[in-house]
């Protein structure tokens, strides 16, 4: 893995998320064919018919034209009209933003999760216009800026983006109207009371949890009934090698857990931190993994009560207690590139005296000497945290004094590094969160629950006519 610890610019994968979640889903792949015509029965001459192996009459007629401009319905929401262009752009998005590799058959299964967001989406924006709220074009045009930023383009850009991909300015527009015009209706008609007296006891309930341990778990829940028990089994060894491999793009886990069987779908797989209290709720082979895991690693396939799971360990934290890993670390980085046709014998011996003059730098004050023998670069960074850098890194910056440095790393394709340690900021305090924290916390919560709530009922009203 490229380990670079300069700051990087430009389009990213998780360019939608600073409009939450559900940005992270897009637009997809449309080819529109247009077919120009004039009179209502148009004749294609002799030899403008094309020997194509197929059963074509010669002086055939086409009767009535296509029109590119006429788009189907898919669906018909209490009267407003989702298309089949609307599910293809936004599926465009998608793949484009994620990287992702489907196949027909995966292609299909996402355009029946877009088709359920747009319905969504379609009553949302539907019930906050009953309730007059209104927002302003500058307002989703300002959101609209935004995201372009994140993706480290300009609006004109974007569009340019957007129609490469198959998607458009209107898809993703759309979807940023419906979050906003949906959080501004849950703050003008959910109103949610947190006492102190349930603020001060969460907080206790935190003091008495002090030092014990939490996981971030995500999961990925296969049902199968006995006589499909081997063929859910293998299912998940083959779903656990394409995330190992990332074949679905950055978040492979995250694809796979929108078709679990599992309510966690609806978050990708995450369960959130949880306390020992609510470990032990889980089936007994799950938390046996779970506590034999290290972060960042998969498990499975785990065999519970009516089929077979998948775990995958985020993180793990002390509760109340600050964690190593958020100590903030001063950097600075020696990098050597190999030209290319090198051979393996001449790496092999870039590396082994990369090796021995980056050992004899004793502080921060010698790397400047060490990288002019070397012919290296040389990179500084004054804010990274141990977390934040790759698993084997953690491990050795945990370990390293102040003035030494890694052993080398790398890879015949991006060269040869070494991190040397200039300074660190401990993590201090307690994480035990002060009252405001957890009332904001609470009443976050309960606004969801009221939300979904709510999007039940508007669906379980809706006049919904599939087309």
């Amino acid at each position: 893995m490229k380990t670079d610890i300069t700051k990087k610019t430009g389009a990213t994968t998780t360019g939608l998320a600073s409009l939450g979640r559900r940005l992270a889903l897009g637009a997809a792949l449309v080819a529109l064919v247009s077919t120009s015509g004039g009179s209502i029965a148009q004749t294609v001459p002799d030899d403008a018919t094309p020997a194509v192996g197929l059963d074509i009459p010669k002086n055939l007629q086409i009767f009535g034209k296509v029109d590119p401009n006429i788009r189907k319905p898919t669906a018909i929401v209490n009267g407003a009209v989702i298309t089949g262009t609307d599910i293809d752009q936004r599926v465009a998005l998608l793949v484009a933003a994620r990287d992702l590799k489907l196949s027909p058959e995966e292609m299909a299964q996402y355009k029946l999760l877009i088709a359920r967001q747009l319905i969504d989406e379609t009553l949302q924006i539907q019930q906050a216009k009953t309730a007059e709220v209104k927002l302003a074009p500058d307002e989703i045009n300002k959101s609209y800026e935004t995201v372009a930023r994140n993706f480290g383009k300009s609006v004109a850009e974007m569009r340019v983006y957007l129609r490469g991909i198959g998607s458009s300015e209107r898809s993703l527009k759309r979807q940023i109207e419906a979050e906003l015009s949906w959080n501004r209706y849950l703050r003008r008609k959910v109103d949610i009371n947190v006492g102190d007296e349930e603020v001060n006891a969460i907080i206790e309930k935190l003091k008495k949890q002090q030092g014990t341990t939490e996981y971030h778990v995500r999961e990925i829940y296969l049902k199968a009934d006995p006589d499909r028990a081997q063929e859910v089994f293998n299912q998940a060894q083959q779903i656990i090698g394409s995330i190992q491999k990332r074949e679905k793009g950055e978040d492979t886990f995250g694809y796979y857990a929108r078709l679990s069987d599992a309510t966690t779908r609806a978050t990708d797989g995450d369960l959130d931190w949880l306390s020992e209290t609510q470990l032990s709720q889980l089936p007994p082979t799950l938390v046996e993994a779970i506590k034999s895991m290290t972060p960042e690693h998969l498990a499975g396939p785990i065999e519970v009560p009516g089929g077979f799971s998948i775990i995958y360990l985020v993180d793990t934290r002390k509760v109340g207690v600050a964690d190593p890993m958020d100590a903030k670390l001063t950097l600075k980085q020696l990098s050597v590139r190999f030209a290319e046709g090198t051979t393996q014998a001449q790496a092999d011996a870039r590396v082994t005296e990369f090796a021995k003059l980056s050992q004899t730098i004793h502080g921060c004050g010698e790397v400047a000497k060490v990288a002019t023998a070397l012919g290296a670069d040389v990179v500084d960074n004054d804010s990274v945290r141990i977390k934040d850098l790759p698993g084997p890194l953690r491990e050795i910056m945990l370990k390293l004094q102040v003035g030494e440095s890694t052993p080398p790393f790398g890879s015949a394709k991006d060269g040869i590094r070494s991190l040397v340690l200039c300074g660190r900021d401990e993590a201090t305090g307690p994480r035990i969160p002060g009252v405001e924290q957890v009332r904001t916390s609470m009443e976050n919560s309960r606004v969801n629950l009221r939300a979904n709530q709510l999007l039940r009922d508007l669906r379980r009203d809706a006049i919904i006519e599939y087309r």
